[in-house]
């Protein structure tokens, strides 16, 4: 048997990897400036994420969701200690797509309704109700297709156009785009999103997935405008590359017994690795180092990248430039051993660190960009015998 080529890999092995470094089997050292899709939020092999994990596997890694499991408890009360929202309760699953999928259901029951609103240029997974609300026709195939979504712009007035139907359950926002190229609708519209929402009767679902976690230097990056959305969906820097998801769920939603379910979900591994990632985002202050050198990250691109727009916030940023980007980005990996991610703009990188990442790593890459781009821009600038 072999396995099913949906992947266009590069030629690389990694066997090995520390912080925001990772070795290949050749022995070849690189820069991880990509955190594999924004999954290793507190660096490659933690030695207390290693400990936790292993004491836990030498305990027990897993039984099913029909006996006490304490440690998911003490899961909830330490994210809702470090993000805020301590009167919300926490549901467990297996990954991103998994929790926006959930939200969506919990919203669809707690309403009564169907429909759901999402934005241009969204990606929420590749479950049935995830995909559908993903701006991406080519992942969603016809057995997707039947669910009521709506798309639409940034435009406070084109939401509430859809939602005076009287059938809408959820509007689902990422705070941050990451696969649509790092883009942030404005503080100002999520607050007038949140009041929308309020006032006719619709939840709000915040897929902080990529954007959460400490990535924009606040522990979700809806928090920068201030508002409180119904159900937060969470995974990738959740673990630091164990699988686990979560959605947060306001007070006002009720459980009740099979309204939701999981087989793997809230595993005592997966709360174990969870936790780990709590505990070093805490003891090691990374949301105000992801704050800080976030800042530094972006002061220096928007002087000296030769970028049209330098967007993101904390450690999750996007460059765009006037060409397509797969030259640079390749050459980053080829010849500066440097990893780094595109998006659905092929003029955007994206750049997703671990949140640990050094002032001497950061300086490393944008050496390495500004040597690529420099050559870049004068080759794709260059007069041409036309001229």
């Amino acid at each position: 048997m072999e396995l099913f080529n949906v992947y266009p890999l590069v030629n690389i092995t990694p066997v090995k990897a520390l912080g925001a470094k990772l070795w290949d089997d050749k022995g070849q050292e690189y820069l991880d400036f990509y955190g594999g899709h924004a999954v290793i939020s507190i660096g490659h092999s933690h030695p207390h994420y290693v400990q936790r994990l292993t004491e836990q596997l030498q305990n027990i890694g897993f039984y099913s969701n029909s006996v006490q499991i304490p440690i998911q408890a003490q899961l909830a009360r330490k994210l809702g200690e470090v993000s805020g929202y301590d009167d919300y309760t926490l549901f467990l699953c297996n990954s991103g797509a998994e929790a926006n999928e959930n939200a969506l259901k919990l919203a669809s029951f707690h309403t009564g309704k169907n429909h759901v609103i999402a934005f241009k240029g969204a990606f929420h997974g590749r479950t049935s109700g995830a995909v559908a609300a993903t701006d991406n026709p080519k992942i969603v195939a016809p057995f997707n297709a039947g669910h009521a979504i709506s798309f639409v712009p940034y435009e406070l007035s084109e939401v509430e156009r859809v939602m005076q139907t009287g059938e809408v359950c959820a509007v689902i926002v990422e705070p941050i785009q990451g696969v649509g190229g790092i883009i942030m609708p404005s503080d100002e519209f999520l607050v007038g999103l949140a009041a929308l929402c309020k006032l006719h009767g619709v939840l709000l679902i915040a897929d902080e997935v990529q954007s959460g976690y400490g990535r924009s230097g606040k522990f979700f990056a809806h928090q920068h405008a201030g508002i409180k959305p119904d159900i937060i969906s969470v995974a990738k820097g959740m673990g630091n590359g164990f699988p686990i998801g979560g959605i947060l769920i306001s007070p006002e939603l009720k459980a009740s017994y099979g309204l939701l379910g999981t087989t793997f979900g809230g595993n005592h591994l997966a709360c174990a690795a969870a936790l780990a990632v709590l505990e070093v985002i805490e003891d090691e202050n990374l949301l105000q180092h992801a704050t800080e050198l976030g800042a530094y990250l972006r002061t220096e691109l928007e002087v000296n990248a030769g970028a049209e727009e330098i967007r993101g916030r904390g450690l999750m940023v996007g460059i765009k430039y006037d060409f397509p980007i797969k030259d640079v980005r390749d050459k980053l990996l080829t010849e500066h051993h440097i990893f780094v991610g595109n998006a659905s703009d092929p003029t955007v990188l994206r750049l997703l660190p671990p949140l640990n990442i050094t002032k001497d790593e950061v300086d490393r890459f944008l050496q390495a960009l500004y040597e690529l781009t420099s050559k870049s821009v004068a080759t794709i600038h260059a007069p041409s015998a036309l001229d």
